[in-house]
């Protein structure tokens, strides 16, 4: 394939951020015609449909190549400019979009980013994303690193382990009492469950790992409960049992307030720091902080593990 205009890769990637063709032009100082016509031109010279039509324009597949491509340019432009001193005046602080899962922002998360020295000034910008779909931001170039529980390189990142995640299975004694009196590989499957939304799958794994039932599952009752703390406090209360993150569920259980619904049987779920494979300063420091504070705050696999 021929190299790709420059001109016409920036175009594309402010149609995709602006969400129309009429706002691209006017971000970018042109015609509508011309963005247009370069958008276009793009398209013929990669054979490829890179844009879908819609309001707001989205990338199609072959799209968000491009759109990858274009964003790590303009961070390797950035990094180059600053390293040299030619930092445009009032360029204002770097800009890191990172996709994390709400577990980890809810426990060791946001504390690591405390650690992030801001010199020169890091403006951090976190998309929350279950962590077995994370991966998609970054294929879709809207982020530049994510926690993922993926160990599968997305095209053009780099991966490496952080550490075990372990979920508890817990109740409060009330509805352990109510609804959890028999063997818990029958009872999880009836009884009422706490779910972050319609992408968590850990409870049913969970259930699927006591039963060994690969078509099974959690029971029919389901509260959605999509936050972190709220999840906790929903199980507290007693509206249903849930795989909590042993930070939080930890306290609890000392005093009373949880119980664990099956002894011994943790999850642990591993979660991996994927990034893009760039130069870039900014974003190496962050992977090194990260990647710090998980080894103490995650669980390490065991020897021979993951």
């Amino acid at each position: 394939m021929d190299e790709l205009p420059l001109d016409q890769v920036r175009t594309l990637l402010a149609v995709l951020d602006e969400g129309t063709f009429d706002a691209a032009a006017a971000a970018l100082h042109v015609t509508p015609s011309a963005v247009s016509q370069r958008v276009k031109a793009l398209e013929q010279r990669t054979g490829r449909v890179l844009l879908m039509r819609t309001k707001p324009v989205r990338a199609t597949e072959s799209g968000e190549v491009v759109v990858r491509f274009a964003r790590q340019l303009a961070r390797l432009e950035r990094d180059a400019r600053a390293e040299l001193g030619m930092a445009a005046e009032g360029a204002g602080p770097v800009r890191l979009p990172i996709a994390v899962n709400a577990d980890s922002l809810a426990t060791w998360f946001l504390p690591a980013l405390a650690r992030v020295p801001q010199d020169p000034p890091v403006c951090l910008e976190l998309h929350r994303e279950d962590e077995s779909h994370t991966t998609a931001l970054l294929r879709e170039g809207q982020v530049m690193a994510a926690v993922t529980s993926s160990p599968d390189p997305v095209a053009g990142c780099g991966v490496r382990m952080l550490g075990l995640a372990r979920y508890l299975p817990v109740a409060s004694p009330g509805f352990a009492a109510r609804h959890l009196r028999g063997a818990p590989e029958r009872d999880l499957t009836r009884a009422p469950t706490i779910v972050f939304d319609r992408k968590d799958e850990l409870q049913d794994a969970f259930v699927r790992s006591l039963t060994g039932d690969p078509a099974g599952g959690a029971g029919p009752v389901r509260h959605h409960v999509p936050t972190s703390e709220g999840f906790r406090d929903a199980v507290v209360a007693g509206l249903g049992w849930g795989l909590v993150p042993e930070q939080q569920a930890g306290p609890l259980l000392r005093t009373g307030d949880l119980v664990l619904v099956v002894p011994r049987r943790p999850l642990d779920v591993p979660l991996y720091w994927q990034q893009w494979k760039l130069d870039s300063p900014v974003l190496s420091m962050v992977a090194e902080v990260i990647a710090a504070a998980a080894g103490e705050a995650l669980r390490r696999p065991a020897r021979g593990g993951a």
